[in-house]
């Protein structure tokens, strides 16, 4: 099973990070081993908690302070990280042997062993979206010595080695008395490069190097390889307005920005100082419905929205420059195994009639839908503009909610407080990776057919039984109408010359970054 998946993550995907990694920033050799990264981020994270957060601005700070066993490299593969080597599978695929490296110290002092690890992976069990995926799979975490446990599963899983790379909903190591404490995180205690320090609401997070950091070998390639803490600390400052960002960035201020409106790509371009970053493949915005509660939770009320919408005014609106996105109804790219044109015919209909037909089926009395967004995410709130419009055209009521980013993460949370929100999900190469298809994730996606199509492609280790198994699923996710994916978008970051080494991938990392002048 575990060659199985490093064939379809090299078949699949290996000109995505490895496309990525390829443009990675060029410059002048790092002059220092010291000087501070100052990164422009879209706002504050919320709880720095990499195990129970999904949002990708927690994981692009927390994945510097705390390791999983394996990670991702260039290709996608699975590579390990905290392991010491991929682990040993049983025949049936039901019991995964692991190894950890020798020498590694979390930034308390303590040496990780393997009990740190099963009580991480069993807190990850309880707690994760990610991890309450694979928890029904997993009948045992158990230590076999210092350095060594076992994960034995109930049936084979085929996506628990990608989960398991994952940085978000993240299986991170922990020493195991912050791992089984009944209360929420302290200050964040990991193995990474960087070490917390200190979190300033609304002005900085500090990150220092970790003097006592033993990193994996190998070369850097991806998320994986080997890590330096070339820069003496990276702050993480939380500047919600995009042209504010820019404005640091031109200015000196900022050395990295991200998440950045396409329509201010003209005022980097060309400056002597500032290089523009095009992140691609990125991601794809995404409107999830709330089916616990509501009128979203009638799926002919879902379908009439999925009806109404015009994703490639949406996408329009976002973006502006075509250069930075597609109108693509498969969840999957082209030039990937999983694309699939046939199941996607309810993709930007644009058809207020269909929406008005189905919304009378559906006896909707006009409640207001309330729709969560954020100007935090540019394109995020000018998709919400065009889709509140077409919602209003065929007949709904709507409720638009402009809300700061930390404020709509956490409110997804209570099934009576939405009805829709607008976030993005950043592309994976495996597709239970996928946030919507976790019934545990806002929007509580879990009929009968759907946890049948998912179970059936989990366990499914051949790659062409995954293909067809995955066809099923989205024809699925079209015909519950779950949420509307909108296409597929770049994104645009920018970075300083003065730091050299930066390698172009969908969560930035600042591992192996110097700092010049």
């Amino acid at each position: 099973m575990t060659t199985t998946s490093r064939d379809i993550s090299r078949r699949a995907f290996g000109t995505g990070l490895a496309g990525a990694a390829a443009l990675a920033a060029v410059g002048p050799a790092w002059a220092q081993a010291d000087g501070v990264i100052t990164v422009a981020t879209i706002g504050e994270p919320g709880p720095l908690d990499p195990t129970v957060a999904t949002s990708d601005l927690v994981s692009i700070i927390t994945q510097h302070v705390f390791e999983t066993l394996f990670c991702f490299d260039g290709a996608w593969q699975i590579r390990p990280l905290l392991a010491d080597g991929l682990p040993a599978v049983s025949p049936d695929g039901k019991s995964y042997a692991v190894k950890l490296r020798p020498g590694v110290v979390f930034h308390d002092g303590s040496p990780m062993t393997a009990e740190d690890a099963v009580a991480s992976l069993q807190r990850w069990l309880k707690l994760s979206p990610r991890g309450k995926q694979a928890a029904p799979s997993v009948a045992e975490v158990a230590a076999e010595g210092p350095l060594a446990l076992r994960i034995v599963l109930s049936r084979p899983y085929a996506p628990l080695l990608a989960l398991l790379a994952m940085n978000n909903g993240a299986a991170a190591i922990l020493p195991k008395a912050v791992a089984t404490a009944t209360t929420p995180m302290g200050d964040p205690v990991g193995t990474g490069p960087y070490r917390f320090v200190e979190h300033k609401p609304d002005q900085y997070i500090r990150l220092a190097r970790f003097d006592r950091y033993a990193s994996p070998a190998g070369r850097p390639d991806g998320y994986a390889g080997e890590r330096k803490a070339l820069a003496g600390e990276i702050r993480f400052v939380p500047v919600p307005n995009p042209t504010t960002r820019v404005d640091g960035m031109l200015s000196g201020q900022y050395l990295f920005a991200d998440s950045l409106p396409a329509e201010l790509l003209p005022r980097l371009k060309g400056q002597a100082g500032v290089e523009p970053i095009t992140v691609k493949p990125f991601g794809f915005p995404l409107m999830i419905f709330n089916e616990k509660a509501g009128p979203m939770a009638n799926p002919l009320v879902r379908r009439a929205a999925q009806a109404a919408l015009s994703c490639s005014d949406m996408l329009a609106a976002a973006f502006g420059d075509p250069a930075f996105f597609d109108a693509e109804g498969s969840i999957y790219p082209k030039g990937t195994p999983y694309h699939d044109e046939a199941g996607v015919t309810a993709y930007n209909l644009n058809d207020p009639a269909k929406a008005g037909d189905l919304l009378k089926q559906a006896g909707y009395g006009k409640q207001p839908i309330r729709i969560m967004t954020s100007q935090q995410y540019d394109f995020l709130y000018k998709m919400s503009l065009v889709a509140q419009q077409n919602l209003q055209d065929a007949g709904f009521e709507v409720d638009l909610q402009v809300l700061d980013w930390a404020t709509l993460l956490s409110r997804r949370g209570d099934e009576k407080g939405w009805d829709a929100f607008f976030t993005y999900h950043t592309f994976v190469p495996e597709p239970s990776l996928i946030t919507v298809l976790n019934p545990s994730y806002p929007g509580w996606w879990d009929t009968p057919a759907k946890h049948a199509a998912l179970d059936a492609f989990n366990a499914e280790t051949d790659p062409a039984k995954r293909i067809a198994d995955w066809k099923v699923l989205q024809a699925l996710v079209y015909a519950e109408a779950p949420s509307i994916k909108v296409g597929d978008f770049y994104n645009l970051a920018a970075r300083s010359k003065r730091i050299a080494g930066y390698t172009v991938v969908p969560w930035p990392f600042f591992w192996n970054v110097g700092v010049t002048g």
